[in-house]
């Protein structure tokens, strides 16, 4: 008996398209292809041998083409061209996206980033574990932001790594410790990833980002209990520099100047969205704007940092949405194969719908997923096929009767969570390719990997504590919703 053979015993000959499907994927993308080309690639070798492998004796071409055996005929690709311009060209939610990643990438550019840096590092710097401290909080400021975990990561490991191993700091701690802090960005609002899903889920972005701001300052808090902690247990891992800074008025001064405006900035952004003074793309818009005026005001606004700036949004948002056409046509295929049927056939008998059992068996998929693909292919071909399984589970997820579809909103924080530990997870976690690549000689992928377990375990228990308690993630939706 042949392997196919013995194969289909088990599968249908449809489950068997959607396993090749995502295996063929993966595999060209260890290849080194492109993921919008192994996408597209993907789709249209599946949706060829849906026309003609399996039918072998239609010969003629027309007759070909008229083959729809399992609801698959290249004319119907016609249908996509309404579906890519009606919903994502036009769609006002994604104009969002590039204006947040132009606000990060402005912060970055324009020296906002590292002037904070640098003043918050004299109020801290002579504290054990200060540069730690200083490091944490800027990259919870940096998410806030930024929301581009590439950038964050990056940013921080260039600005504060140096400076804490001339201090003396342990490589796996420092490395750690900005790994960890980098990759906030995917979390806390307004996060890229969170403007993708809500699309995505057909659900309010105002409530994702209400939603993500709780959960992401625990995993914050936690963080930065762990740094105290640490010090204190083992001092010479975070030593305090050999004379202690004084900080006198001035320093408390610099540091506002330096703080206070990009807070203000995000206070802006978050702020009209959560009162709901303005949608959260013309928030956008008012964080882009904000951002430009911050670097004009710290003099570093000069056309070439425009430029570039400009460029590096336009890179990053094409292959976002580049990625975004090429999922279409991927979900297109899939779903004529029945792959939206055979995942959740899959989802639903792995714990016999059981309800919460389901959702983490999810998460357990994500995170897997996570070693694998970005959080952009995930987001866009994952989380679609598994909204139908989320609202057909009945979760008891405490909305107050006005956040609409509560259970939603908090499997999509659930899924961030989840996504931000498999990025610090080792050996493949994408954050620690990024910081790898900033790191001064002498430090290895292996001190990078000791340094973010402590923090996956954080991770992990802050992912515990958010599925625990629902309401974490939807309180504050009611509260702005119920006033």
């Amino acid at each position: 008996m042949s392997l196919l053979a013995a194969i289909g015993q088990f599968l249908t000959l449809n489950e068997l398209a959607v396993l090749a499907m995502f295996l063929m994927f993966i595999w060209l993308l260890f290849r080194g292809v492109p993921v919008a080309f192994a996408l597209v690639g993907v789709s249209l070798i599946f949706a060829l041998l849906g026309e003609i492998a399996l039918d072998p004796y239609r010969r003629s071409f027309e007759e070909v083409i008229e083959f729809d055996r399992i609801g698959i005929e290249y004319r119907k690709f016609l249908a996509l061209s309404s579906r890519i311009f009606g919903n994502i060209v036009q769609n006002p939610v994604l104009v969002a996206l590039p204006m947040f990643i132009y606000m990060g990438l402005m912060l970055d550019q324009s020296g906002v980033a590292q002037r904070m840096m640098n003043s918050m590092q004299r109020l801290f710097g002579g504290l054990r574990g200060g540069l730690a401290l200083t490091v944490l909080l800027i990259g919870i400021i940096l998410a806030a932001s930024t929301g581009v975990i590439g950038a964050s990561v990056t940013l921080l490991g260039v600005m504060a790594l140096p400076q804490m191993m001339g201090q003396g700091y342990s490589k796996p701690i420092a490395t750690g410790t900005i790994a960890a802090a980098g990759t906030l960005g995917i979390l806390i609002p307004p996060s890229i990833m969170l403007v993708i899903m809500s699309d995505q889920l057909a659900i309010s972005l105002g409530d994702l980002f209400m939603g993500a701001l709780f959960p992401g300052l625990i995993l914050g808090g936690l963080y930065i209990l762990f740094i105290v902690l640490y010090g204190l247990v083992r001092p010479g891992a975070m030593p305090a520099p050999a004379e202690g800074a004084h900080v006198g008025l001035d320093v408390w001064i610099d540091v506002g100047k330096a703080v206070i405006p990009p807070l203000l900035l995000i206070l802006l952004v978050l702020g009209s969205i959560f009162a709901g003074i303005a949608t959260p793309t013309e928030a956008s818009g008012l964080g882009a704007f904000g951002a430009t005026l911050l670097a004009l005001a710290n003099g570093r606004l000069s056309f070439r940092v425009f430029v570039e700036v400009a460029r590096s949004t336009l890179n990053t948002a094409g292959y976002i949405v580049g990625i975004f056409l090429a999922a279409n046509f991927f979900a297109y295929v899939l779903r004529a194969y029945g792959g939206d049927e055979v995942i959740e056939h899959m989802v639903l008998n792995a714990f016999d719908g059981h309800p919460y059992w389901t959702v983490a068996f999810i998460l357990f998929i994500v995170f897997l997923l996570g070693f694998l693909l970005d959080w952009i292919e995930i987001t866009i071909i994952i989380m679609p096929l598994m909204l139908p399984i989320i609202l057909g589970l009945e979760l008891l997820v405490p909305g107050y009767d006005v956040v609409r579809d509560p259970s939603v909103v908090w499997f999509a924080i659930l899924v961030a969570v989840t996504l931000q530990t498999s990025f610090l997870t080792p050996p493949v976690g994408f954050a620690l390719f990024y910081l790898k690549g900033v790191c001064p000689p002498g430090v290895t992928l292996g001190h990078i990997y000791r340094g973010v377990i402590p923090f996956v375990l954080l991770q992990l228990t802050g992912l515990a504590i958010v599925f625990a308690f629902p309401g974490l993630t939807t309180w504050l939706p009611s509260v702005a919703y119920g006033n």
